[in-house]
């Protein structure tokens, strides 16, 4: 029921007295206001003086449950014709769009415009095969997907957004600049069953700065990368670009993040993150790097191989610095390099801690399985504090089976190792 009117009309049908029908009739035929009714029922008359106050609070909620109904969230559909237009129908409709909507792409799309994601909204495809996203040739985007807040270079992050169930091809073969598959920039945002492959740049990055590098002056955190295949990224696989500190608390877990340029795993602040269950390969640096980490878990992470490149330098299966004063954990992971090392003059670290940045850094390194070639330049585990004054590292080491190592631990100046309680 919409109106007053269309209630009485209802009531009509009511078994109440012909006096009550009668004042029913009158009161609509004069528009007057619905309280102070006196309906009178045939089956039980003793609720007649509680009927109007019973009535007219259930018109009001039902009136307010119809403005709810046509007021709700929406499903956007978008059919993709692998075609030059494809972009700007895609963003077209969601500028179109509203808070709480489902964006849902099908088909083929090919990109010559970057997809703006604006806040609040859920974009998916029907799957990964059933909807691909892929960038023209020469059309030289920063990215297939970025967060409206990225691109119009706000100095706060975006409203929460959700991607899932599709497949986005950078196809940097034919493109100059090194695109990224998602840029995101907004907080509370969830990546989940997404595949990425050949992009120039990154497969994924969560980033604080904007387009032209304006950074955040809020925070972006609690977010979810979840059940993703990155692949064939000629930069990071996942980047977490964050100069300042905005981009913590984060869960990167149960990923698949293969042949990266650089880095399968690379965070600039890994403050308050979960990096877990992931599973990185074929790397040409580092499997895992994540500086400034504080209160962060890196665990249960399947890491085959890494400083698979002939440039000499410093490599690590999972390497990290640590911020002062709050512990981190590294467990339960399983770190193989069967295959790799081959560069003489480099030096392979299945874990290692880089260094300290500030006071006294803590982490619990325990439960891992490393296993290295047997060469010389292969090292189990490597603690460093660094070079930073006023500094100490103290580890809790335990339960580490290290073995076909050069160098099973390597331990420098000023570290405390302690076997724990």
């Amino acid at each position: 029921m919409d109106s007053v009117a269309e209630f009485l009309d209802q009531a009509a049908s009511f078994p109440i007295n012909s006096a009550a029908r009668k004042r029913l009739e009158k009161r609509r035929a004069l528009g007057a206001p619905f309280p102070d009714m006196h309906i009178t029922s045939a089956m039980d008359t003793k609720f007649q003086p509680h009927m109007s106050r019973i009535v007219a609070p259930l018109l009001i909620g039902i009136t307010a449950l119809l403005h709810c109904y046509q007021a709700r969230a929406s499903e956007v559909r978008i059919v993709c014709h692998n075609d030059a237009g494809d972009a700007a129908r895609i963003n077209t409709a969601i500028e179109g769009s509203k808070a709480g909507d489902e964006i849902v792409f099908s088909g083929t799309a090919l990109l010559n415009q970057t997809i703006k994601l604006r806040g609040e909204r859920s974009y998916r495809g029907e799957s990964r095969a059933g909807t691909v996203l892929r960038q023209a040739d020469g059309a030289n985007l920063v990215a297939l997907l970025a967060s409206d807040r990225f691109l119009d270079n706000s100095p706060t992050t975006g409203l929460p957004v959700s991607i899932a169930h599709l497949k986005l091809v950078g196809n940097h073969a034919n493109n100059k600049i090194p695109t990224c598959g998602i840029i995101l920039r907004s907080w509370l945002s969830v990546v989940d069953d997404v595949e990425v492959r050949s992009m120039g740049g990154d497969g994924l990055r969560v980033t604080s700065l904007s387009a032209n590098g304006t950074k955040l002056t809020n925070h972006q955190v609690n977010g979810r990368i979840s059940n993703c295949f990155i692949t064939d990224s000629g930069h990071h696989g996942i980047f977490v670009e964050d100069p300042g500190n905005s981009c913590t608390d984060w869960m990167l877990s149960d990923n698949w993040i293969a042949q990266s340029g650089v880095d399968g795993i690379h965070l600039d602040n890994a403050a308050g993150w979960y990096i877990e269950r992931n599973h990185v390969y074929g790397v040409s640096q580092n499997a895992i790097f994540a500086n400034r980490a504080y209160a962060t878990s890196i665990t249960s992470n399947y890491i085959e191989g890494f400083g698979e490149n002939q440039t000499p330098g410093r490599y690590y299966g999972i390497g990290l610095t640590l911020q002062g004063n709050i512990g981190s954990t590294v467990s339960d992971n399983r770190i193989f390099s069967i295959s790799g090392g081959k560069n003489a003059k480099s030096t392979y670290s299945s874990i290692g801690v880089v260094q300290v940045n500030y006071q006294d850094g803590y982490v619990n390194i325990h439960g891992n399985t490393l296993r290295g070639t047997g060469a010389s330049n292969f090292i189990g585990v490597n603690y460093a504090k660094g070079k930073a004054e006023n500094t100490s590292l103290n580890i809790t080491s335990f339960g580490n089976s290290i073995s076909n190592m050069g160098t099973p631990c390597l331990m420098e100046k000023g570290v405390v190792l302690s076997p724990g309680i």
